[in-house]
């Protein structure tokens, strides 16, 4: 027999129902379509331009394997922070539902918010669930903290951010300013996660409680309580951890990003045959996705195209519509797989992790 908890799987159900994913989707290929008509329109549109060869097909293969060291990276972190208590199969689970919940999400709250339940139904405890999420959070914001200015230092900030005749740093520069905004948010947030994991973690169990205070999710401020208590002694237990398991997750967390621009790379030599400033693309990559965190749309859908095709464009050859068809294949790779692997992922799961077992008397 078997006693299934409705509240909590109901809740968590309707954050990841596969119906979520007709709005991104719906929103992401109708501004491919409107990005086109407007950059096809009255002009003569040819694909000369894109050399379709075997270098397509391998390249377009590497493509796809750049995305699945993406997130064997990730599956090792996740290993490396749980101390190896879960499977590379739970940990391949907990990663594709975590990114199934960000592309749904909005970019600037991501899936963190349902990642937690995530982490908790395949063993963990709350807080222990909680504290590798912010963990988890540190790092990716630290990759990026680090990386930002190393690129702007390396490359030069006329050079990320030339962009036709708006270059350079100028106040026409509107990149520039989701740029800017994107890091402060990114920096704002690793200054609070550094400050309540390793200093004060009673403000993280304030903030939680504070969350809980509001009428929908008053129901739950009891668990909320135990789960900020929890935050504190694995606070402490992380505080203890020594530099070389902080070195190695950071280590698999600079793979997984890593490899994630190096797809565009990928993808660039299929079509165009591209041989030289790779470095540069792979920088602007970084701070294209540091930009599309002000995105308001589910997974940056639209906004996503919009920038790769605009910030990108001068890699690509200057036909009409090539910079927005190239945008849609980017995103083929790294974004609509997730959607997908997030339908048939997630009802299974669901309906496995919210069955709890009586036991016999």
């Amino acid at each position: 027999m078997a006693k299934i908890n409705l509240k909590e799987k109901d809740n968590l159900t309707k954050k990841i129902s596969p119906k979520k994913i007709i709005i991104p989707a719906i929103i992401g290929v109708l501004a491919v379509f409107l990005l086109l008509f407007f950059q096809i329109k009255d002009k003569e549109v040819s694909f000369d331009v894109v050399d379709f060869s075997y270098r397509t097909i391998f390249f377009l293969f590497v493509a796809a394997l750049f995305m699945m060291f993406r997130d064997i990276g990730y599956m090792i972190r996740f290993k490396i922070l749980s101390e190896n208590k879960v499977t590379w199969l739970q940990a391949f689970r907990v990663i594709m539902l975590w990114e199934f919940a960000s592309a749904i999400s909005p970019s600037v709250i991501g899936g963190t918010g349902v990642a937690v339940v995530f982490v908790h139904k395949e063993g963990i405890s709350i807080g222990k669930s909680t504290a590798i999420v912010m963990a988890t959070a540190l790092l990716d914001e630290l990759y990026f903290l680090i990386m930002f200015p190393l690129i702007i230092f390396s490359v030069g900030p006329d050079r990320i951010f030339n962009i036709g005749e708006s270059a350079g740093l100028n106040f026409a520069n509107q990149f520039f300013y989701f740029a800017v905004i994107g890091y402060a948010i990114k920096l704002a947030y690793i200054l609070f996660l550094s400050y309540g994991l390793f200093l004060n973690p009673v403000i993280i169990k304030k903030t939680i409680l504070g969350i809980f205070r509001f009428k929908p999710l008053r129901r739950w401020r009891n668990d909320a309580r135990r789960a900020g208590l929890d935050i504190i002694n694995n606070s402490k237990e992380l505080k203890r951890k020594p530099f070389v398991f902080w070195l190695k997750a950071f280590g698999a967390t600079a793979l997984s990003w890593t490899a994630r621009y190096w797809v565009v790379n990928a993808i660039f030599i299929a079509f165009f045959a591209m041989k030289s400033d790779h470095f540069l693309l792979f920088a602007k990559q970084l701070v294209m996705w540091i930009m599309m965190l002000v995105s308001p749309t589910p997974g940056g859908s639209g906004f996503s195209e919009y920038v790769f095709s605009e910030y990108l464009s001068g890699f690509m050859p200057q036909v009409a519509g090539i910079a927005i068809i190239t945008a849609f294949v980017w995103r083929l790779f790294t974004y609509y797989p997730y959607l997908i692997a997030g339908v048939i992922i997630g009802p299974k799961w669901i309906r496995d992790k919210f069955v709890i077992k009586k036991r016999s008397k």
